[in-house]
């Protein structure tokens, strides 16, 4: 195994932690990221989530012991604050977002944020659709769906149910 750079693996783990959804989504990067360099070994992985299961909390903590099998404290502690920087970064937002979330810059900014995104999605939806075989059935299932979507009063499960339901009984049919 070679020398571990320890700023590096903080960050590593920090930023498998940031584009994760919690308890083993942080899997894959991080055994991608550390296996590939060498610092961590199959062997390793196998322990520290096997820790991680045995143990009672969270399925994240997982990373504590890998940070351990691979230098110790100084591994698990690096691990463990970058497993809990997200959470807290995500608290310290939430408390901006409530002291400016009346202010009508700041409204104007998430409505500007939000058809910016509503164009680059339909601009890439735009690009994918000639390749991938869209029918006129599909093209009415979409257009219900979005009507049925933009009156507030429907469940969006039920659109999704709806849908299966026009799907399944279209390709039967």
């Amino acid at each position: 195994m070679r020398d571990v750079s320890w700023p590096v693996f903080f960050g590593l783990v920090l930023r498998a932690s940031l584009f994760s959804t919690g308890g083993f989504g942080n899997l894959p990067a991080l055994h991608a990221d550390l296996t590939l360099r060498g610092w961590a070994t199959q062997r390793q992985f196998a322990e520290a989530l096997m820790i991680g299961q045995i143990t009672p909390g969270p399925n994240g903590l997982w990373v504590l012991s890998l940070g351990y099998l691979m230098d110790g404290v100084r591994g698990a502690l690096l691990a463990l604050l970058a497993i809990v920087l997200p959470p807290l970064l995500a608290l310290g937002l939430d408390q901006v977002y409530r002291r400016v979330q009346g202010h009508p810059v700041f409204a104007g900014f998430l409505q500007g944020l939000t058809l910016a995104t509503v164009g680059v999605f339909g601009v890439t939806l735009w690009r994918l659709l000639p390749g991938s075989g869209v029918d006129a059935f599909t093209a009415g299932m979409v257009l219900v769906a979005f009507a049925l979507g933009a009156w507030r009063r429907s469940s969006y499960v039920l659109i999704l149910a709806l849908g299966a339901v026009a799907g399944v009984l279209w390709r039967q049919g």
